[in-house]
């Protein structure tokens, strides 16, 4: 059985976190389907001293719950049409995040989840799940006790060019050898 990660998990450095993500579940309950997927590839987002990070502009409306409490999902849309999702990490008020850019099907997961905007899709999450407890049982991060991930790639974060010496730090994890990751 998959026990859901407590917000201690998500209340720690943001790479490690990122890193202990690979492998974990996400798990959506939304109208009577359980949708569980395994997560693969990730991205850090260090808080607003990182140019790539929603909050480097600072507190807003929009980036408030990256600012915490740890532990929350901070979903937002990019393009006008394609959510995204993160979790919110480290200690109220250092607004950081770990982006969830692909996932493995598991269970009652349709359509493609290689990308952040598809995972979205396929697991039924839109800004309506902004500021969501991950602690909770309707949307969550679980470890099913599935080893870790053997092999972790670090590569550079896609679609941060504008984020100067940012753009090039290796703050993508993701599963090597995994069909589902969006790319290698």
């Amino acid at each position: 059985m998959a026990r859901r990660l407590a917000r201690e998990f998500y209340d720690r450095d943001t790479v490690l976190v990122a890193r202990e993500l690979l492998g974990k579940l996400l798990v959506h309950r939304d109208a009577g389907v359980t949708r569980v997927g395994r997560i693969v590839e990730v991205e850090a987002y260090l808080g607003p001293h990182d140019l790539a990070a929603h909050c480097a502009r600072g507190l807003t409306p929009r980036t408030r719950v990256m600012f915490g409490p740890p532990g929350h999902a901070y979903v937002y849309l990019v393009y006008g049409m394609h959510h995204c999702m993160n979790v919110v990490t480290r200690a109220e008020g250092e607004a950081s995040a770990v982006l969830l850019r692909a996932l493995e099907p598991v269970r009652n997961v349709e359509g493609r989840t290689r990308g952040p905007g598809l995972l979205c899709r396929a697991m039924n999450i839109d800004r309506r799940l902004n500021g969501h407890d991950l602690v909770s049982t309707a949307l969550h991060v679980a470890d099913d006790g599935t080893p870790a991930p053997r092999v972790i790639a670090r590569r550079p974060r896609i679609g941060v060019g504008y984020a100067g010496r940012w753009a090039k730090r290796l703050l993508r994890f993701y599963i090597g050898g995994n069909p589902f990751v969006s790319r290698p």
